[in-house]
C-alpha cells in the first residue's frame, strides 16, 4: 500500500467543503468558547487525547447534552485501570429525548424500503405518535427502568419505534436479527433476561421468504422471564402467535389518542442497551453500553466525523443484529433521516441498493467492504446514477477496504465523494478510526484516528511506532466503551477481552499502521497473523492481492504454527463458476502476491473450496479456521448458528484431518 507523500490524494475537501460541516463549527465554538485555536486536524486531535476531560465536556457543551442534575468532574478513572471508569457523574439524561428534540415537518424521520415493499416516508409526526403509543403499552405492562426489552425483528420501522419507545421509559434494548439461528438468539437473550419481547413471524431475503414462527415459538418458551410478546406480522398479515400465551399482535398495541411522549431520565453510565460479541468461540458476549456514553460517542461520530447535519439522509447497510444498526439510527440525533432497508445487497443484482439510494435521495451511504468489492468485481459504472447525484459521502466498514476500492468508487462512482473508511467495533458501539471533513482522502488509508480515541500502534515490544506494523491499543478510556458484559462477575470476562496483554491498555486485535501523515492503514486482525520468516503480515495484503484476479471469487489465508518453530500458510480459493484450480492459476496467484507484494506472502499451498466461513455480521473467520487446522475440535471453535454460512467448515474439518494424516 503506497504511503509516499509524493502520491496525490484521491479527494481534497474544498474551503468551502469544510466550512460547512459541523466539525468546522466546532473549531469556531472552541476558538470562540474555549479560546483554543488549532493549526490543523493534528493538533486538535493532539488536544482531544492530552486534555480528554476538557475535549468530552466541549462535546458535551458544542452539541447541547439536555440533562438533570449537576456533575463535579467529567471522568473518574478508577486506579485499577479503565474497567469502572465513570463520566459526568451525577447527570440524568435520554438518548431518545436527544432524536425527538429534531422533530421537524421539513424532511421524514426514516424513509424504509424492503424487498417485499415500496419506498416509504414516516414524518416525525407519525413517528412521535407511534413511539408514544408504543410507550404507553409498554408502561402499562409494567415495563420500568432497567428493564430489559428485546426485539427478534427485522430491518423495519417498526424495530426503531420498539427501540425509542422502551428507551423513552429508561428500559434497556438489545435485539437480534431473524435470520439468526434460533439457539444463537437464546445464548444471547437467556443472559439479560428481558421482560418484552418483540418478534417478527419471518424475514425475506435474496428473494425467498424465510418462516421463523417455529423459531418465536422456541425463543419464549427458552425464556422464562418474558412476560408478553409482541408479535410482527410481517411475512403475513395473517399470521399470528395461536401456541403462545401472553402475546400481543403489534396492531393492537397501538391507541388513537396515546399520552404525549416523555423521556424518563436516567443516570449518565446507566445501560442503554446490550450488544452482543460474534460468538464464534463460547457464548456471546453480552456487552452493555451507557445511556450517555453512547449519546456522547455518537454525536461526535455522526456530527463530526460524518457530517450528518439536519435534513442530511444517511443509510448504513445493515441488520437489526449488527452495531452499525445502533449507528445509522444514532444520525437521527444530529438531525439527519435515516435511511433503512431490509433485504438483500445483491437481489435482484447488485444494483439494488444504489437504485434505493437515488430513490430516497441518500446523502451518506455505507456498507460492508465486501459490498464494494462485489460491485467493483461485477464491473458496475454509476457515474450517471440518480444516486450519484446526491451522494456527499460513501462509508466503509466492517473489513478493510484495499486500494483497488478506493480508486473504484472515485473512478466509477463520483470524482468529487468524501470515502470514509471506519473501523471501531461492537466493543464501543463506534470507530477508533475514522474520518474528517478538513482532510484529504488517500487510497487504501484511513483518515484520521477520531477525536478522544487514543490510538497506538506498539511494536513487538511494547514501544509505539509510527510508519511500522503494530498491535492497536487504546491507552486511555472513551466513553461508549462498556460499562460491564452482563453476567460478568468481577469483570472476567470483560479484561480478559481486552486487557491481557498490556497492563492498562485495550488490546483491539487488530494489526495497524499509523503513518507520518496520521493516516492509518488496517491489516487485518492480529489475531489471525500471518507470521514469515519473523515478519508479521496483514491478512488485507494478501487478500487484495488475490482477491484481484478475475478468476478468484473470494479466498482466506491461514498461517499454522508447527513444532520447531515452522509455520505452514495455506491459501484457500473460492473461484468464479466454472473455473478450475489449475497450476496456471496457482502459478498466477503466486505471482500476483509477489509482484505486489513480496517472495513471503506466497502461500505454502492453495486449495479450492466452496466457501468460506463468515460470521453473521460479514466478517470471515480466520481465527476459527486456523483453530480448526490446529487440530482443536468443532465444538470448541465456532457457535454454527452465530454464521452466515454454517456448512463452509465442513471442509475446514476435513482438510485439518488430511492435514494431520500426511
Amino acid at each position: 500500500m503506497n504511503q509516499s507523500p509524493l502520491i496525490p490524494p484521491l479527494w481534497s475537501p474544498s474551503v468551502e467543503f469544510f466550512r460547512s460541516s459541523r466539525m468546522y463549527d466546532f473549531v469556531e465554538w472552541l476558538k470562540a468558547e474555549k479560546r483554543l485555536e488549532f493549526a490543523n486536524y493534528d493538533a486538535l486531535y493532539a488536544w482531544s487525547v492530552v486534555a480528554p476531560s476538557d475535549f468530552w465536556e466541549s462535546v458535551f457543551l458544542f452539541f447541547e447534552i439536555v440533562y438533570a442534575g449537576n456533575y463535579s468532574r467529567v471522568t473518574d478513572i478508577p486506579d485499577s485501570g479503565m474497567i469502572g471508569t465513570k463520566w459526568f457523574e451525577g447527570i440524568r439524561v435520554n438518548y431518545a429525548e436527544h432524536i425527538f428534540r429534531n422533530q421537524t415537518p421539513s424532511h421524514p424521520a426514516i424513509i424504509f424500503q424492503s424487498e417485499n415493499s415500496p419506498l416509504v416516508e414516516i414524518s416525525w409526526d407519525e413517528l412521535t405518535l407511534k413511539v408514544a403509543s408504543m410507550a404507553d403499552f409498554l408502561r402499562k405492562s409494567g415495563v420500568v427502568p432497567g428493564d430489559r426489552v428485546a426485539a427478534f425483528l427485522p430491518n423495519v420501522p417498526e424495530a426503531i419505534i420498539a427501540f425509542l419507545a422502551t428507551n423513552a421509559l429508561g428500559a434497556i434494548w438489545s435485539s437480534c436479527s431473524p435470520d439468526f439461528g434460533t439457539a444463537s438468539v437464546i445464548d444471547r437473550f437467556f443472559q439479560i433476561e428481558p421482560k418484552i419481547l418483540f418478534a417478527a413471524d419471518g424475514y425475506r431475503y435474496n428473494g425467498k421468504s424465510h418462516d421463523r414462527m417455529l423459531a418465536v415459538e422456541e425463543l419464549v418458551e427458552a425464556l422464562p422471564s418474558v412476560e408478553k410478546l409482541i408479535f410482527l406480522p410481517y411475512l403475513n398479515q395473517n399470521s399470528a402467535p395461536e401456541n403462545i400465551s401472553d402475546s400481543v399482535l403489534w396492531s393492537a398495541t397501538f391507541s388513537g389518542n396515546p399520552p404525549p411522549l416523555s423521556f424518563h431520565r436516567i443516570p449518565f453510565n446507566d445501560p442503554l442497551w446490550i450488544l452482543y460479541s460474534s460468538g464464534t468461540t463460547g457464548k456471546p458476549k453480552a456487552i452493555t453500553h451507557s445511556v450517555g456514553g453512547c449519546l456522547l460517542e455518537h454525536v461526535k461520530a455522526l456530527g463530526l466525523h460524518q457530517n450528518v447535519k439536519p435534513g442530511d439522509r444517511f443509510f448504513w447497510y445493515s441488520t437489526t443484529g449488527w452495531m452499525m444498526w445502533n449507528y445509522s439510527v444514532a444520525a437521527m440525533l444530529t438531525g439527519g433521516t435515516v435511511v433503512i432497508y431490509d433485504g438483500s445487497a445483491g437481489y435482484p443484482d447488485l444494483n439494488v441498493l444504489w437504485d434505493f439510494a437515488g430513490k430516497a435521495k441518500v446523502n451518506h451511504f455505507g456498507a460492508g467492504a465486501a459490498f464494494y468489492i462485489a460491485c467493483m468485481k461485477a464491473g458496475l459504472d454509476l457515474r450517471d446514477s440518480v444516486a450519484a447525484q446526491y451522494l456527499e459521502s460513501m462509508g466503509s466498514t466492517g473489513s478493510p477496504l484495499p486500494p483497488e476500492a478506493f480508486e473504484w468508487i472515485y473512478r466509477a462512482i463520483k470524482q468529487n465523494l468524501w470515502l470514509i473508511s471506519l473501523s471501531g467495533g461492537t466493543d464501543v458501539c463506534s470507530g477508533f478510526v475514522g474520518g474528517s471533513p478538513n482532510l484529504p482522502v488517500y487510497s487504501g488509508e484511513i483518515q484520521c484516528r477520531m477525536l478522544g480515541a487514543n490510538v497506538l500502534a506498539l511494536d513487538e515490544s511494547g514501544k509505539p511506532v509510527i510508519g511500522e506494523l503494530g498491535e492497536m491499543v487504546i491507552v486511555s478510556p472513551m466513553p461508549s466503551m462498556p460499562i460491564f458484559f452482563w453476567n460478568d462477575p468481577g469483570n472476567e470476562r470483560y479484561f480478559n477481552s481486552y486487557f491481557d496483554m498490556y497492563p492498562g491498555l485495550w488490546r483491539h486485535g487488530d494489526w495497524i499502521k499509523i503513518t507520518e501523515r496520521g493516516t492509518v492503514i488496517i491489516y487485518g486482525r492480529s489475531d489471525a497473523t500471518l507470521n514469515r520468516g519473523g515478519v508479521r503480515i496483514g491478512t488485507s495484503e494478501v487478500y487484495r492481492a488475490v482477491e484481484s484476479i478475475p478468476e478468484v471469487k473470494d479466498c482466506m489465508v491461514i498461517c499454522i504454527e508447527k513444532e520447531g518453530g515452522e509455520f505452514f500458510m495455506p491459501l484457500f480459493v473460492v473461484l468464479e463458476n466454472g473455473v478450475e484450480l489449475t497450476d496456471s492459476l496457482k502459478s498466477q496467484i503466486n505471482q500476483a502476491l509477489r509482484t505486489q507484494f513480496s517472495p513471503r506472502h506466497v502461500p505454502d499451498a492453495i486449495f479450492q473450496t466452496h466457501e468460506i466461513p463468515y460470521t453473521i455480521s460479514g466478517k470471515k473467520m480466520e481465527t476459527p479456521v486456523k483453530k480448526i487446522l490446529m487440530g482443536t475440535p468443532l465444538p470448541q471453535v465456532a457457535s454454527k448458528d452465530a454464521m452466515k454460512n454454517p456448512d463452509s467448515l465442513d471442509y475446514f474439518v476435513q482438510f485439518a484431518n488430511t492435514y494431520k494424516n500426511r
